[in-house]
């Protein structure tokens, strides 16, 4: 009520008026939340900012864990060549197999070449034969591995130059192709990740912002008796932002901990699974399912950060709606 409806106001609603205003006022004093601190709409957006945290949370571990994986290949296959000698009538697997070794040893850059025997070379059949297949009567090549040196360069053209005029029937497989798509597979696992991010912080801007306007309109009332008595746009702002912030805190704590927890218990079953061959498979693929420290920590900096954004925007907000509504 205005100060001329106060004028015209009976003597018991004026009463009533300041016996509201000093309530308001001591509650001024005292420092008394403006916003209720538990209520339906608050318990919601816990809910969506618990959901939001857990997904974010979840994007990011995963997106390390790729990229560690990534990485670790990447590392793998820089440091590794292998050469191929397939059996060709007429010739001789096993001295072919020994001229190719004696060509890469004598190439400056390579650390170590050994070769796979005939039944290495058949073993490495065995997940997709499966075992117990005679594989005698195939033409299995054999594979000799060649170990870089890291700290000497490697000219792969003389590599193959060397190997191919002693064994035609040899191939080399320097892995640059593997490398290109796993640099591209690496970064668009980063970006997707970064854009699952932004759709998720976007999306926890406009629920806050939704909430505190709605918090803002069901204590208007409150809001203009507390600017008649004095109280600055500050101290409103800053009672919603402490309660958005604590609803912040509370939903980053339950999502980011869901998150941790989901990633723990992938990687004891990662543990459990190691002995089968299927599990031996997806550890090769995407390692052990393990965040080391560094993980979990950016899962705990992400709940944080959505908890103090969540009071930023509840302060912006209401500093901008209290110049359009008083």
């Amino acid at each position: 009520m205005s100060e001329r409806g106060m004028i015209y106001a009976s003597s018991e609603e004026q009463r009533g008026l300041r016996r509201f205003v000093d309530e308001a006022d001591a509650g001024l004093r005292r420092d008394v939340p403006l916003v209720p601190a538990a209520s339906i709409a608050g318990r919601a957006l816990v809910t969506v900012i618990a959901i939001m945290t857990f997904l974010a949370g979840l994007t990011a571990g995963t997106a390390m864990l790729i990229a560690n994986a990534a990485d670790g290949w990447r590392g793998e296959v820089a440091r590794e060549m292998t050469i191929q000698v397939r059996p060709v009538t007429g010739r001789d697997l096993d001295a072919d197999v020994a001229a190719a070794l004696d060509a890469a040893r004598a190439i400056p850059g390579i650390a170590d070449v050994y070769a796979y025997s005939k039944a290495q070379s058949e073993a490495l059949l065995t997940p997709w034969l499966g075992a117990g297949l005679d594989l005698s009567e195939l033409p299995v090549p054999r594979l000799i591995v060649v170990k870089l040196d890291p700290r000497a360069a490697l000219d792969v053209d003389a590599l193959r130059k060397a190997v191919i005029d002693k064994v035609p029937n040899a191939t080399i497989d320097d892995h640059r192709l593997w490398l290109q798509r796993l640099s591209i597979m690496a970064g668009t696992v980063v970006v997707i990740a970064f854009v699952i991010l932004a759709l998720v912080m976007v999306a926890m801007v406009l629920a806050v912002g939704f909430a505190t306007r709605g918090a803002m309109a069901g204590n208007r009332e409150i809001i203009e008796v507390l600017h008649l008595v004095g109280a600055a746009d500050g101290y409103i702002s800053r009672q919603f932002q402490r309660h958005f912030f604590r609803l912040g805190l509370r939903g980053g704590i339950i999502g980011g901990g869901a998150a941790i927890l989901v990633f723990l218990l992938s990687s004891s079953i990662s543990v459990l699974m190691r002995t089968t061959a299927g599990g031996d498979q997806l550890e090769a693929m995407f390692g052990s399912f393990a965040l080391s420290i560094k993980g979990y920590s950016v899962i705990v900096l992400i709940a944080g950060g959505i908890a103090v954004t969540t009071g930023l925007v509840s302060r912006l907000i209401v500093f901008r709606r209290l110049r359009e509504l008083l």
